[in-house]
């Protein structure tokens, strides 16, 4: 395991209000702020985390990111 893991950002920033998890990354706004200086432990807990965000995350923020992904690969 990478002693160092990146970050799970995928260049869609988009906040879902309901859930309060960017619908790109699956992080909050405070973990985003903060993942610069987290330690390796901390981090892939946090990545360890994020499939069950995406399944707490509603239809709509779902949808919403099928859509900018589709944008954002016509648009490459």
């Amino acid at each position: 395991m990478a002693l160092n893991p990146e970050s799970p950002c995928v260049n869609i920033c988009v906040m879902d209000e309901e859930s309060g998890l960017c619908v790109g990354c699956l992080r909050t706004i405070d973990e985003i702020i903060a993942w610069g200086g987290l330690a390796s432990e901390a981090r892939r807990a946090l990545m360890k985390a994020l499939p069950e965000r995406k399944a707490r995350l509603g239809a709509r923020a779902l949808k919403r990111l099928a859509i900018l992904t589709r944008a954002r690969g016509e648009a490459s």
